[in-house]
């Protein structure tokens, strides 16, 4: 994550932290500006977040090396890594911007004199960071002179540099653990050529370039199958997403950040496998058990889309939303399970407190029918909710993308019309047996019907959309 660092919500900057700690992304950035007099100080705010979370590593995106003494940077880093154990990394820039430093008394360096302060400083951290005696170095714009080394890091804290002309990508290659560019400045088209020149400068200093790890600054526009690109083709290990809002956050620890992973560790597996295997996830199978002898509809008439093609394309997002629909589906299939224990349990009598003294037990029978009733008015509120989203939104789309999912599409629309009648029914039936509790063998009969059909039909629209759901673009 790349956090706003403004003042006056810094508040919402934390939640956003905390919420990337809790969905399990790795690090969190601030922006160093330290001359712009609405940006909180980005040191103080990490020492603030990395309080407040638990996983994710911090570090400044990147430091402004003239305004922050590179002596007093590593003591900071270092200082704050022990804290946290270990989740502290280093982003360090030349610097820009110089009139703005230069009126915090900053320096006012050429581009030569910049890329010659940032190695100087790399060396300062990097020597206070090592064990050792008073250490002197003379350098043109950083020294010691005789300073001790300390604290000592709790792990090996990463420098990464950002950097996007010749000069300082040369530095990268000879002396960053790290490159951390951004999309505005390094557009994915010219990431080739730079990496190029950096890779090139490891290999003359002695180094591998698959030593430097290349991080990414991005917006949101970028997609699951772009970012994996740039992981294959122009070997990027990490990205860092900016930030305004949770649902931001979500959206890319929880759908992007998985898809990109798929996608990469399916094209490095090699040869597709079979379109089946590829969706990587099964359809729940209908076992055949029917409760009742009811039928509402012929299940020997569905119809059944095309079958699966051996070079269709899934995308990770596609087999995500598959997954999803899987995922509801088991919700429905558990609360339909806690609909029918309710049942049994007010038709048994289980439900009662004692059976000692009746009134307790005649009250708690009139409580659980209570709550019986709000329950399932809950639970077919939730089904009937589902269904309309799959006939306005879900099936139009894959309509358009496959007209020759329209006979399946229709008939679950006709079955999601059967099902709203028996949720009416239960309901019905519900509100009889708390009139009159002889009715519940009809509420049980109506539970039976509904689970026949809901049962049966999630499990036909999972075997037919499932795989069209994962080739066919979706927009919510």
């Amino acid at each position: 994550m790349f956090l706003p660092p403004a003042a006056d919500q810094f508040g919402a900057t934390l939640r956003l932290a905390q919420t990337a700690d809790v969905l399990g992304l790795e690090l969190v950035s601030i922006q160093d500006h330290p001359y712009n007099a609405t940006f909180l100080d980005t040191w103080t705010s990490l020492s603030v977040i990395a309080a407040a979370t638990t996983n994710v590593r911090v570090f400044p995106n990147v430091a402004n090396l003239p305004l922050r003494p590179p002596a007093m940077l590593a003591r900071a880093a270092a200082s704050l890594d022990v804290i946290t154990g270990g989740r502290v990394e280093l982003g360090l820039g030349a610097g820009a911007f110089w009139d703005a430093i230069a009126a915090m008394d900053g320096p006012h360096r050429t581009p030569a004199e910049s890329v010659e302060a940032l190695e100087e400083a790399i060396a300062v951290i990097r020597t206070l960071w090592t064990p050792g005696h008073g250490i002197r170095l003379q350098g043109k714009h950083y020294s010691l002179n005789g300073a001790r080394p300390g604290p000592f890091p709790a792990h090996d804290v990463g420098i990464w540099v950002g950097a996007y002309k010749p000069r300082m990508l040369r530095l990268v290659g000879r002396l960053g653990d790290g490159w951390l560019p951004s999309s505005p400045y390094a557009p994915p088209e010219q990431l080739a050529g730079m990496n190029a020149i950096i890779d090139r400068a490891a290999a003359e200093a002695g180094r591998s370039p698959r030593d430097i790890r290349r991080l990414y600054n991005i917006d949101d526009t970028f997609t699951a199958e772009q970012l994996a690109g740039l992981v294959l083709n122009e070997g990027i290990s990490g990205f860092i997403l900016m930030v305004n809002s949770d649902d931001d956050v979500r959206r890319f620890a929880e759908e992007v950040a998985p898809a990109v992973r798929e996608i990469v560790e399916e094209e490095r597996r090699g040869p597709k496998a079979p379109a089946v295997d590829r969706l990587g996830v099964i359809p729940t199978p209908d076992d055949g058990t029917r409760l009742s002898a009811e039928r509402p509809w012929d299940e020997s008439k569905r119809p059944t889309g095309p079958a699966p093609e051996a070079d269709a394309v899934y995308t990770a997002s596609g087999r995500a939303l598959g997954r999803q629909l899987i995922d509801v589906h088991d919700h429905l299939r558990q609360e339909l399970n806690k609909v029918r224990s309710l049942v049994k349990q007010v038709a048994d009598g289980t439900l009662a407190v004692g059976d000692a003294r009746s009134e307790i037990n005649t009250m708690t029978m009139r409580q659980n029918n209570w709550t019986m009733g709000a329950y399932c008015e809950s639970y077919c509120r939730l089904v009937t909710i589902h269904h309309t989203h799959e006939d306005r939104s879900l099936y139009p789309q894959l309509r358009r993308g496959d007209e020759r999912l329209g006979p399946v599409l229709d008939r679950l629309t006709e079955e999601h019309h059967v099902i709203h009648d028996v949720l009416e029914r239960v309901d019905a039936a519900l509100v009889a047996t708390v009139g009159d509790p002889k009715r519940i063998v009809d509420l049980q009969d109506a539970v039976d019907v509904l689970t026949d059909t809901l049962l049966s039909h999630l499990s036909y629209e999972e075997r037919e959309l499932v795989e069209p759901m994962a080739r066919i673009p979706y927009h919510y």
